[in-house]
């Protein structure tokens, strides 16, 4: 059984995340999505609301499994028997960043593989960051994010 873990902040989960997840679902047979804790960001959303709102936004499967976590992302996947962190990336920018990460998780663990997912050209331009921006100043982040997140997000920034 193959099992990958696709990492990430989730502040808050969009449609980009929500196809990487279900595109790795398709070809691994069990995906764990894991939610960390970033100490280096300010989240606008709890830890417990990022769970809550990504198995909302996935909807009940038995192949893909939430969880948080606070530490090293190698050790969440040995935690779940994985091998495989999947990264999704937009853009060449985004390669750098996830070029070092994956070279030094591979340091830290030789059986760990990342693998590059490329997004959607669809979701190219689509981060958190930007749909908060856009909720922020009232703008439409419909088909951007799941409804529950558009909802949660139009609250919380109320």
């Amino acid at each position: 059984m193959t099992i990958a873990v696709v990492p990430g902040s989730f502040d808050p989960i969009t449609a980009g995340h929500i196809d990487i997840i279900k595109r790795a679902a398709e070809i691994y047979d069990e995906v764990v999505v894991g939610i960390v804790v970033n100490p280096n960001k300010r989240c606008l959303f709890s830890l417990d609301a990022r769970v809550d709102m990504v198995k909302e936004a996935i909807g009940w499967t038995d192949k893909i499994r939430v969880d948080a976590f606070d530490g090293l992302l190698v050790e969440f996947v040995r935690m779940h028997d994985a091998r495989v962190i999947i990264r999704g990336l937009r853009a060449v920018s985004d390669f750098e960043h996830e070029f070092q990460m994956a070279q030094l998780n591979r340091r830290l663990d030789p059986e760990v593989e990342t693998i590059f997912v490329m997004a959607s050209p669809e979701y190219a331009y689509l981060s958190s960051s930007i749909v908060k921006e856009i909720a922020r100043y009232g703008g439409n982040i419909n088909g951007l994010v799941p409804p529950n997140v558009e909802k949660l997000l139009r609250d919380a920034l109320a």
